[in-house]
Parts: structure tokens; sequence; C-alpha cells
């Protein structure tokens, strides 16, 4: 996990107006990520759009993002789903030379029990030559990961060595950070939360923001993980508002709106997302004005 210690970035997959992918686009993205600090860098994921693309495109994204990185910061993709065979498939068709670990979803929609959730990534894990990075996201999947289940995941899977935690719910993080094994690491997966986990014992934040301020989130993440959470707040107030209006219409509706203000990628994703709205566009501008100030 020493790899994933730090500021990791779940990228956009930019779009052009016809809807297919803008791999120029991309490629300022991944460039202006690198260039301001992060650690590295996560692809297909819920900010990726990964299940609005073809099996084609994510291969084809996977290859331009590798090549662009050029090795300079690891690299994790997206493979998850509800279906265990379909996502261990997935896993053995997917060409992972060059990559650094998986990021897999909690199995959504058919509500599978604490057991069937174990048993789930227990198998995926088995199947998988790279390490297995848990993400917890309930709000989105309609189920839980509770602590215990995690715990036992991390002691009894040896390739499964970190969770992703965006369940907000910090008693249960604290639960995973106080029983989990020395090389299993607790990253937040919401940029509001980074300061609370990291201070909790997390190593750090997947981060949305970090797409269009990767120095900001970087140095926040950084100073945190030197206990000087003094200068990381000053930073988190700065950038409150732009996290909460990350969100305000959906992710990534928020981060693209930021991205096509700053000229990086166009305001383009497809359905069922839509742009924000043109109040939040103009909420959106106002915020990154009032941040270029400070």
């Amino acid at each position: 996990m020493k790899k994933f210690k730090g500021t990791g970035v779940a990228i956009v997959t930019p779009f052009k107006n016809d809807s297919s992918i803008d791999f120029s686009a991309l490629g300022r993205v991944i460039n202006h990520i690198i260039k301001g600090g992060i650690n590295y860098i996560v692809v297909l994921g819920t900010t990726g759009e990964s299940v609005t693309l073809t099996k084609d495109e994510k291969n084809a994204v996977i290859s331009y993002v590798l090549e662009t990185n050029d090795g300079r910061v690891p690299l994790i993709i997206g493979i998850g789903g509800n279906n265990t065979q379909e996502v261990v498939n997935n896993i053995r068709q997917t060409d992972l030379t060059g990559i650094d670990g998986i990021l897999s979803v909690a199995p959504y929609y058919n509500k599978p029990s604490q057991r069937g959730i174990f048993l789930h990534f227990k198998t995926i894990a088995t199947w998988s030559p790279v390490p297995i990075i848990i993400y917890n996201v309930p709000g989105r999947t309609g189920c839980n990961i509770l602590a215990e289940t995690c715990l036992e995941l991390a002691h009894n899977c040896e390739n499964i060595t970190g969770i992703k935690e965006a369940s907000g719910d910090l008693t249960q993080i604290m639960k995973i950070i106080k029983g989990k094994p020395e090389n299993f690491g607790v990253i937040s997966g919401d940029d509001m939360l980074t300061i609370p986990v990291i201070s909790a014992g997390g190593i750090g934040v997947i981060s949305v923001l970090g797409n269009a301020f990767p120095a900001a989130c970087s140095e926040l993440v950084n100073y945190a993980l030197k206990n000087n959470f003094k200068s990381a707040r000053e930073i988190q107030f700065r950038y409150l508002e732009m996290i909460e209006l990350l969100f305000t219409e959906g992710n990534p509706s928020g981060i693209k709106a930021m991205l096509s203000i700053m000229n990086i990628c166009q305001n383009s994703l497809r359905l069922p997302l839509v742009p924000v709205s043109r109040t939040t566009m103009t909420r959106i501008q106002k915020a990154i004005e009032e941040v270029s100030k400070a």
C-alpha cells in the first residue's frame, strides 16, 4: 500500500460533443494532475463514467493512460460489478501489464448479505494478479461493507490490501483502522472527509477535486500526513464550497463543469448524466474565481 499513500485522483473520461472519447483532453488531465504532485491515478472509476464505456473503449482508455503516464505514477483501474463471475472474467481478460492495483466496488443493486460480500471479494482476490482495493460507497451501491466484514477480508485475503471508504461513517472507518493489519490501508473516498480519516490513521484520499486542483489536494494531504492539521484545515476551508459544488448535481457533472471552465476538457457527459444547470455553473465559476484570488 506504500504506492497508494497520499493523493490519488479518480480521473474523468473526457468526451467530445459527439460523445466520443476525447483522448487529447484525457492527456491534458493526466499531465495536469501529475504536474500538481498527485501520487497515483485511478482510471475507470465512477468519476470516469466507466459504466457508460464499452469494453473496447475501456481498453483504449487504459492503453492511452499507460502510454501518457509513462511510469510516472502508479495506476489503479476500476473493475467491479454485482456479478462475481463476470468481475473475475473481466480481470482475467484485461491486460494488467503496468497496472498496480484494482479498485473494486461493492456489489450493487442485488443487496448481498455480509457473507455474500465477503465471498464476492475473496473470490475476486483469488483470481487477481494485482492487489485489490475494495470500495465501499453505500450511497451508490445500496449495501454497506460493515467494519467486521472489511476486517475479515483484510486479515484473511492477502491480496486485498486496502479499502476506499466512502460510507461517511467515521465510527465505522475508525473501527476498521483500529482492527486492520499493518499492511492494510484505509483511504478516504470523500474529499470532505480527508482530514478526519487521515487524523484517525488513514493513508490519504482518492479525490475528485484533484482533477481540477491537484496541487491544493496534494498539499492538504501532505500536511495532514505530517500531522500539520492547522495548515491542512486552511486549504480545506478554502476549497470547502468547491467540494460541495462537486456533488450538488452529481459526480462527475460538477468536476467536468470545473474542468471546462479551466479549458482542460469539454463539459460533455454520457446519458443518463447531464451537465450541471446554468445556476450551478455560475456558482462554480464564481468559486473558481474566489479561489484564484486567495
